[in-house]
């Protein structure tokens, strides 16, 4: 079966904590060892250019799995922000991803092989098995945990992939990257693109990263896309202007709103 790969960023350091805590959205300095949390890596206008789930293996360790993207190129654009800091920055072999027995929400482990899993309650993402398939996708789909396509990498503000339902993203920690614009979001609301899960009706089969537009304008992205029991469903961002109703004419396919996650 056909397997979702990453590749992991590892922080290490006695400054590993207050570097991570001073990059990513999320308050790393929370973060007990053997938990893990949903984080983010933001640019200066507040877009996303990474999605993370990080995890602290040990006082001084965290591992950061980001949610599509290039690691080797985050972490090297993540290392010109080390200057006299404390902290060796690694980035792992491409490791696949495969689902894992039931966790408790947030707990994180790793084995001597460096087998990562990431406790989600009723089941576990688990990162560095030796193979893996796309089953968990389902999963994360109707949670709404995306998983970000090359084409949405730094195009989207964080309420569009629900980030602060997620825990992703703190305004009480100090200052990150993209800080500004994320508190004005959220203080003053008024972003009008959404995550929805949503079935697919039609004969069309939808593609990661491709651009949804309805009676020729642009009205969104699909993150993700399975086929479950001839029932396909997607991960999807779409303008709030475009969701007045629960099916939706997009292109050559009908798209029924599921779910809509809160920002």
């Amino acid at each position: 079966m056909p397997s979702t790969t990453t590749r992991t960023i590892t922080l290490t350091g006695p400054d590993a904590a207050g570097f991570a805590n001073a990059q990513f959205s999320s308050d790393i300095l929370s973060l007990a060892p053997g938990r893990w949390q949903w984080s983010g890596w933001l640019d200066p206008k507040g877009r996303v250019r990474a999605l993370l789930q990080v995890a602290r293996v040990s006082e001084e360790r965290f591992v950061a799995v980001p949610r599509g993207g290039d690691a080797q190129a985050l972490a090297q654009d993540l290392a010109r922000f080390v200057f006299r800091a404390k902290v060796k920055i690694e980035v792992s072999q491409e490791r696949h991803t495969a689902d894992g027995d039931a966790l408790a929400d947030g707990e994180a482990r790793e084995t001597d092989d460096g087998v990562l899993t990431l406790g989600e309650g009723d089941a576990s993402l688990r990162i560095g098995a030796s193979e893996g398939d796309d089953a968990w996708i389902a999963r994360h789909i109707a949670k709404g945990f995306a998983w970000l396509p090359d084409a949405a990498l730094g195009t989207l503000l964080p309420p569009a992939l629900s980030m602060e339902r997620l825990g992703a993203v703190a305004f009480d920690k100090g200052c990150f990257p993209g800080q500004e614009i994320a508190a004005r979001l959220h203080f003053l609301g008024g972003h009008k693109r959404h995550l929805h899960a949503a079935r697919v009706e039609g004969e069309t089969n939808l593609a990661n990263g491709q651009a949804l537009r309805i009676h020729g304008k642009d009205a969104g992205v699909v993150l993700m896309h399975v086929h479950i029991s001839n029932s396909p469903t997607t991960l999807v961002v779409l303008d709030d202007t475009a969701t007045q109703e629960e099916t939706l004419d997009i292109d050559d396919a009908r798209l029924h709103l599921i779910s809509t996650f809160a920002e």
